[in-house]
C-alpha cells in the first residue's frame, strides 16, 4: 500500500509522460504549418489533407474513451505502452507514405495514441495530492500545446527543407524515449475494475457503432463540398453516421460494461463540460490547426509567407504563452476551482477569436490575439477542462468522465477541421480557396465558441463535500 505524495520525488515519471504525451502532440503541431508541403509532394487536394486532419483527431477521440474504460480494467501503464507502440507504427508509416491513402493510414494509428494525455491525468490523480495534481497537470496540459513554439518552428522549417516526412521522424525517436520513461518510471496503479469480472468485458460492439458513426458523419462533412452535399456518397456517410450513433446510444444501456456511462453522460457535470469541450476545440483548433496555417501561406489572397515565417507568428506565440500559461493554471485551479477558470477561459477566448475574425487580413491584429490565445486557450481552458474532468468524475467511475472528455477534446478538434475544410472548400473557384472561404472559416470557428461561453456556464457547480482534501489518501499500488 502506497499514499498519494506531491509532485516533489516524482520528477523522472513526470518526464517520461512528458515525452511520452509530446511524441504523439507534436504530430499535431509541427504538422499545421507543413501542410501544403503534404499537399505539394502527395499530389493531392485540400479536401484529402483536411480529411487527414479529421480522421486524426477523430481517431484520438475514440482512442481515448475506449482506451481510458481499459486502462480502468488493465492499468494505466500497459495501456500506455500500448499507445507508444501504436504511435511509432503511424509514424513510420507517414515517413514512408508514397499517397494521401497510405498517410492517412498513418494519422489513424497517430490519432489513437492521443489517449496517453488522459492515461497521464488519471494516473497522476491517483498518484498525487490535488495540489501536486495541479500543478503536474499544468505541466502535461502545457504540452497539448507543443513545445513551447519550438515544434511549430521547427515544423516549418522542416517544410520549407526537407519535406513533412522529417516531422515524423521527430515524432518517433521522442515516442521511442518516452515509450523507455514510461517502462522504467512510472508505476503500476492498481486497476479500478478487477479483469475476468462481468463488468470487465469489453463492449467492442459499442466501439464498432461509435467509431462507424463518428467517422461517417465527420467525413461526410468534410467531403461534402467535394463530393456534392445531395451526392449519394455525401447523404449515405451522414445518414449511416447517424444511424450508427443511435444504435450506440441505445446498445450502451444494456451494455454489461459500456464504453460511455449513459447515466454519467446525462448529469450536468457531464454534458455541458462535454459540449463546451467541443466547441472549444472545435472553434479554436479548426482555426489554428488549419484555416490560420493555409491563410498566411497563401500567396494569391492570404498573406504570402513562408511556412517558417507563418510558424513563428501564427502557432509559436500561443504555444509558448501556453507553455507558461497552463502550469500557473493548474496551480489555481485547486484554489478558485476547475470551473471558474472554464467560464472565465470561455468568455475571453470568445472575445479575442472576434477581434481575430474580425481583422483577418491585419497581420499584427491576428498575431496579438493568437497570442492572448496562449492564455486563455492554452492556459485557461485546456487545463481546466481537464482539471474539471478528472476532479468531478463519479469516484466509482473515475476514468468515466475524463475519458469522455478527452474523448470530446478529438471530436471537436475533428469536427472544427471538417466545418473549416468545408467552409474554404465551399468558398474556393478555379484558382482555389477565395479570402471570402477563409473569412467563413472563421465566422463558423466563432460560432463554435460562442457556444461554449453558453454551456460553460450550464456547467453544474462542484458540491463542496466532494472537492477533495490536500491530505494524502491511501491508493494501492503495484511495483
Amino acid at each position: 500500500m502506497s499514499t498519494r505524495s506531491d509532485l516533489a520525488g516524482r520528477g523522472p515519471m513526470l518526464l517520461a509522460m512528458v515525452l511520452a504525451v509530446l511524441g504523439y502532440q507534436i504530430n499535431a503541431t509541427m504538422l499545421s504549418p507543413a501542410l501544403p508541403d503534404v499537399i505539394e509532394r502527395l499530389g493531392t487536394t485540400t479536401a484529402a489533407a483536411g480529411l487527414s486532419q479529421t480522421l486524426f483527431f477523430l481517431m484520438a477521440a475514440i482512442g481515448q474513451v475506449t482506451i481510458a474504460r481499459l486502462s480502468d480494467q488493465r492499468g494505466r501503464k500497459p495501456m500506455m505502452i500500448v499507445c507508444a507502440i501504436v504511435l511509432i507504427f503511424g509514424n513510420l508509416l507517414c515517413v514512408f507514405a508514397p499517397n494521401i491513402e497510405i498517410f492517412i493510414a498513418g494519422r489513424i494509428l497517430q490519432g489513437i495514441s492521443a489517449a496517453m494525455f488522459t492515461l497521464a491525468f488519471l494516473t497522476l490523480n491517483q498518484l498525487l495530492t490535488p495540489a501536486g495534481f495541479g500543478k503536474a497537470a499544468g505541466i502535461i496540459t502545457a504540452v497539448n500545446g507543443g513545445l513551447a513554439g519550438v515544434d511549430a518552428i521547427a515544423g516549418g522549417q522542416i517544410a520549407d527543407t526537407i519535406g513533412f516526412r522529417g516531422i515524423f521522424v521527430c515524432s518517433t525517436l521522442i515516442a521511442v524515449a518516452g515509450l523507455v520513461g514510461v517502462r522504467k518510471y512510472v508505476p503500476d496503479t492498481a486497476a479500478e475494475t478487477a479483469a475476468g469480472t462481468a463488468d470487465a468485458r469489453f463492449d467492442s460492439r459499442g466501439i464498432a457503432a461509435l467509431a462507424l458513426g463518428l467517422t461517417g458523419i465527420l467525413v461526410g462533412l468534410a467531403q461534402g463540398t467535394a463530393w456534392g452535399w445531395t451526392s449519394p456518397l455525401t447523404v449515405g456517410f451522414l445518414l449511416g453516421g447517424l444511424a450508427s450513433l443511435i444504435f450506440f446510444v441505445v446498445s450502451q444501456k444494456s451494455a454489461p460494461n459500456p464504453v460511455i456511462d449513459i447515466e454519467v453522460l446525462a448529469s450536468r457535470r457531464a454534458w455541458p463540460l462535454l459540449l463546451t469541450t467541443v466547441c472549444t476545440l472545435g472553434g479554436a483548433f479548426g482555426a489554428i490547426a488549419l484555416t490560420i496555417p493555409l491563410f498566411s501561406q497563401d500567396a494569391r489572397v492570404g498573406l504570402g509567407l513562408s511556412a517558417v515565417t507563418a510558424a513563428v507568428l501564427f502557432l509559436t506565440p500561443i504555444q509558448l504563452i501556453g507553455v507558461i500559461s497552463a502550469p500557473l493554471t493548474g496551480r489555481l485551479g485547486p484554489k478558485i476551482g476547475w470551473r471558474r477558470i472554464v467560464v472565465t477561459g470561455a468568455v475571453a477566448n470568445f472575445a479575442i477569436f472576434l477581434l481575430a475574425t474580425l481583422f483577418l487580413s491585419n497581420e499584427w491584429i491576428l498575431i496579438a490575439s493568437l497570442a492572448a490565445l496562449g492564455v486563455t486557450y492554452g492556459g485557461f481552458m485546456l487545463t481546466g477542462l481537464n482539471g474539471l474532468a478528472v476532479t468531478t468524475a463519479p469516484k466509482d467511475k473515475p476514468g468515466s468522465l475524463s475519458g469522455l472528455n478527452g474523448a470530446c477534446f478529438g471530436i471537436g478538434a475533428s469536427l472544427g477541421i471538417a466545418l473549416a475544410s468545408a467552409m474554404i472548400t465551399a468558398g474556393s473557384d478555379a484558382g482555389g480557396p477565395t479570402q471570402a472561404g477563409y473569412q467563413h472559416a472563421m465566422y463558423t470557428a466563432l460560432a463554435l465558441l460562442g457556444t461554449g461561453v453558453v454551456t460553460a456556464f450550464l456547467i453544474q457547480r462542484p458540491d463542496p463535500a466532494e472537492t477533495p482534501a490536500e491530505e494524502p489518501q491511501p491508493v494501492l499500488v503495484h511495483h
